[in-house]
């Protein structure tokens, strides 16, 4: 069998542009795109949800930051996620997309995204000034919170239960981990 081996630069690299005429839900990193299937399971949403409920309410005096689902965030011409939570400080977003750096963002784990938020995302999302990256884990029941300290991640906790403080500028607010696990 004679198989051929494409360089890189063979590959194609698409843009925003490309990104905004597919249909379904992808993600663009780097000129490549992931899709974003199968859907979250329910356990995925249950958590989802719980996260924007609390956040929600922490920041619901706070007249400069906003709690958000999956919304198109545009890194860079060819980088656009999907942050399964997001929470943005100052200038929000008019429009379509989001191009301010959010301060916070959880991503919840699934089997088919594991690898990608334990590096690629980890890696996009310090390199472009995300303040908190919390990756929660419904399997162990546990979430990982890196904090950029200046330009690198370094571990701020591990949480199955407790409260975590998270300075976001114009506010601070106290994030409880326990709530997240819960069966209701």
């Amino acid at each position: 069998m004679n198989t051929v081996a494409l360089k890189l630069e063979e590959l194609p690299h698409y843009t925003y542009d490309d990104y905004a005429q597919w249909e379904g839900d992808w993600e663009l990193i780097h000129g490549i795109p992931y899709a974003m299937t199968p859907s979250p399971v329910l356990n995925h949403q249950r958590i989802s949800k719980k996260i924007v409920i609390q956040l929600s309410n922490l920041l619901e005096n706070c007249t400069k930051c906003e709690v958000f689902l999956p919304v198109d965030w545009q890194i860079k011409d060819d980088t656009v996620v999907q942050p399964d939570v997001l929470v943005v400080c100052g200038e929000n977003f008019n429009g379509k997309k989001l191009e301010t750096t959010p301060v916070v963002i959880f991503e919840v784990l699934s089997p088919s995204t594991v690898k990608k938020d334990r590096s690629l995302k980890y890696r996009l999302y310090e390199s472009a000034g995300v303040k908190y990256y919390c990756i929660v884990d419904p399997e162990t029941k546990s979430a990982d919170v890196f904090l950029l300290q200046p330009d690198n991640y370094s571990k701020a906790g591990d949480f199955k239960d407790g409260r975590m403080r998270f300075d976001l500028g114009p506010c601070v607010i106290y994030f409880d981990f326990s709530e997240l696990f819960t069966t209701k």
